[in-house]
Order: C-alpha cells, then structure tokens, then sequence
C-alpha cells in the first residue's frame, strides 16, 4: 500500500489552490486510484447509440481502466455491461463491434447470457443443482455497471452503484451537447465511420486540460499553422480574401492573444467547462448552400438564428471527453498509464443536413486529430516534453495561477476572461471531490 491509498487527505493535498503536484501526472499508485475512484465515480462517455443501431448491436470500449460493452438489448434499450465472464473471467468481446444475435456466448464453457446480462443457459447445468449457484454473483449472469444513461444518443456511464445522479453531474454543461445535436433539422446525430486513433506518451489530464489553453496555439502551433498563413500571404493574399475550406481551418489557430482573452471561458460545477463564449475559431467558417433554410424549416429562424450564434470552441466534459459543437465532433482520452493515453477523435453526421458539412468536420479532424496531423504533432511534443520535465527534481509543482482569485468557488457557473486558468482548477477540485467521495473523505474536497 502506498501514501495515497485509502487516504484522502493525501490526495486531496496534491491540489493547492494555485498549483498541483506533480504526482498526479507521473505516479503509477496515483494513476491507479484515479481507475478504482475516479472514473467509478464520475459518469463516464462510453459510446454513441447509433454505433448499436440494431437489437444485438454492440461495441467494447473502457471505462477508465475496465473493458465494457455497450450493446443493444431486445428492448430497443442501451445496456452497458463488464466485458466478463460471471464463470472464470474470459473476456466475452473481443471485436470492436458486431451483432451478438439475441444472447452473448462465452467461448470458454458455453455459458450464455441476454443481451442485458442475465444468465441464459449452462451446459450440464445439473452439474450445479444443490450448489448455491443462484445465490452466489456468479450465478446471475454478466454484470451491468452502476448506472446509465442515454442523453440524445450520447451514452454515459457510472461505474458505482451509487452515487451523484447523472442531471447532477452535468447540469447546465449540456447545454454544448443540446447546441451540437440541434444543429442538425432532425435533432439526431449520427457517428460518422470509426473514430481517428492517436497514441500519446503522456498523462491523459495534460490533454484534457489542453484543451481549454487559449494561451498556447499562437506559440505551440507556429511551426504548423503559423507556416500555413505566412505561405498564404507569400502567395499574395490577403485576411480579407476568401480562404479554402482548410485555410479556414487552420488560419485561426494563429489568432493574437486579445482574440483568445475576448473569447470567454464558461465554467461549470464538476469540472466541465467551455472556451468560446463570445465567438471562436469556429466563427467564421462560410456558409454552406441550403443548410440555413433547412434549420429554418425545422425549428423556426429565430431558433435557427440562436443555434448557430453559439460557436463555442472546445466543450470539456470531466473527466475525459472533449466536443466540439460547431464541426461536431468528440474526442475521449482513454488513460492506459499514467504515463500512456489513447486518443479517438470522433465525428458525427447532422441527420437531414447537407453532407457538405460533414466533409468539413471530417477534413478538420484529418487536419487537426489525425496521427499524420502537423497541428497535433506540435501538441504532443509538448506533452511528451511535460510528461518527461516533471520527473526533474528541481521543482514538484505545476502551475495553474493565470487569473487566480481568492476562495474561488466552483460550486458555481462563472463567464471569465478566456485566458484564465480557472478551468483547470475547476478540473482538479472535481478531480478531488471524485477521488475521494468513496474513500470516506469526501470532506477533503470541500
């Protein structure tokens, strides 16, 4: 047992008010309580409904450190189980989707279950008449996790049996998902193909906090978007001249500090949080032919108007997925070690949209998401040059000061300058509350 097993006053030390310890980023004992108590806690993304379209659809993904699976059961209901065994273990799920039909079967022993877990049959069963066996855990099939739910095909997660509701949790953070589903005349979103997959030689919060530092594109992506607009101007245009569809991708990364500052920060309770108050670099993308009318139609110009007036930037959902509402797309950062994260960049079709903009949002996520991306490159260079300073001795802790303020509380949603590092500590005091909620210590994070 290590310093930080079972203690929450030790875990909930590694979080100052104005900087963290480096031990949540490198310790292997802090990576794997994050596993047991974090993301048992919190409720977690696992899939999108339309991936399990029909009855007996499914797809295996984690959550944190355990194997799921999401599947469709005969109710037309999503059912997310522990990809295991109740027998000996065997992993039940191997492929990364397909149809199980109207029951999984283990291919260890034959055991099969229902598509929502329950026991279906044993061969020789006889061999358990007079056991137990229907007393014991084993002998009610598959295990569900703790909670679920389906909010407008978007699938989430708890893995404890108890534990803060899911309206709780997000509360009015929704409201990104609500704007990124509207966009579409139907109200529905589809996952458009499998996911752009990215491996990551760091600590999967270093990503996520990224994600809402407005104060590195125009330093760290220089080399990549700074070269694309100088070679555009090169070539003798201008700002004002109409840019292709990828140098208004990437053109924006470029933007001065002051966009950044009057773009805003929305925070929330529980760690989630937007930057793109005001506007982003989504804002000035063109129009495309037909989809504006098509908006009108369905919901009326006055909420077609207020739909797309919202562009905001990156939307965090704590503890690991990012969405993007404008080009919607979603990206998880699926923690493997604590130094080891898997990243998959999903994009999602507008049902009854033009298909224009789902070439768009899949073209930014090519640009931007893919391992062959120049702009994600610049990013990982400085995760993995982070992840490898903080084993250097001469400093332990990581700031996150930028627009500090005194007793700040996150119980509350707050509009803030767009460069303040306020929702990094909204993150890391969720980040304690759901450490330790279990741990008896609760208290820790108030």
């Amino acid at each position: 047992m290590g310093r930080y097993t079972d203690n929450p006053q030790a875990v909930a030390a590694l979080v100052r008010g104005r900087e963290v310890h480096r031990d949540v980023y490198i310790d292997p004992e802090v990576f794997r309580l994050e596993m047991k108590h974090l993301f048992a806690n919190a409720w977690v993304f696992v899939g999108h409904d339309s991936q399990t379209p029909n009855k007996g659809d499914y797809f295996t993904t984690q959550v944190g450190d355990q194997p799921v699976i999401m599947v469709r059961h005969t109710d037309n209901e999503i059912k997310v189980l522990y990809n295991r065994c109740p027998h000996k273990g065997t992993k039940i799920a191997i492929d990364r989707t397909g149809n199980t039909g109207k029951f999984f079967r283990c291919p260890y022993h034959a055991w099969s279950f229902k598509t929502d877990g329950c026991l279906l049959a044993i061969p020789l069963k006889k061999g358990y008449e007079g056991t137990g066996l229907e007393d014991q855990k084993t002998g009610n099939g598959m295990k569900a996790v703790g909670a679920v739910h389906n909010y407008r095909g978007f699938v989430f997660a708890r893995l404890a049996e108890e534990g803060i509701s899911f309206e709780e949790f997000f509360g009015g953070a929704l409201s990104s998902l609500d704007n990124m589903i509207d966009r579409s005349p139907a109200g529905r979103l589809e996952v458009a193909g499998p996911p752009l997959r990215y491996m990551h030689q760091c600590n999967w919060k270093m990503l996520v906090e990224n994600q809402t530092d407005t104060c590195h594109p125009m330093v760290a992506h220089e080399s990549s978007a700074g070269t694309a607009v100088r070679i555009w101007k090169e070539l003798g245009y201008s700002e004002d001249d109409p840019k292709p569809p990828a140098m208004e991708i990437i053109a924006p990364f470029m933007s001065p500090y002051e966009f950044f500052e009057n773009m805003g920060i929305r925070t929330w309770p529980n760690g989630h949080g937007h930057t793109g108050v005001h506007h982003s670099i989504h804002s000035d993308y063109s129009a495309i032919p037909g989809y504006f009318e098509k908006l009108v139609d369905a919901y009326g110009e006055d909420k077609a108007k207020a739909i797309l007036a919202e562009n905001r930037h990156n939307t965090v959902y704590f503890p690991n997925i990012m969405i993007k509402g404008p080009i919607q797309q979603l990206r998880v950062f699926i923690p493997l070690a604590a130094d080891k994260t898997l990243v998959e960049s999903y994009i999602y079709r507008l049902v009854d949209a033009p298909d224009e903009l789902t070439a768009r949002t899949a073209m930014y996520n090519r640009m931007i998401n893919a391992p062959t991306s120049i702009v994600g490159h610049d990013d990982l260079e400085m995760y993995e040059r982070a992840q490898e300073g903080l084993h250097v001795d001469g400093l332990e802790w990581v700031n996150v000061q930028r627009l500090y303020e005194e007793d700040e509380d996150f119980d509350e949603e707050r509009v803030e300058n767009g460069t303040t590092e306020r929702q990094m500590r909204n993150q890391f005091h969720a980040w304690v509350r759901f450490m330790t909620a279990d741990m008896g210590g609760k208290e820790a994070a108030e």
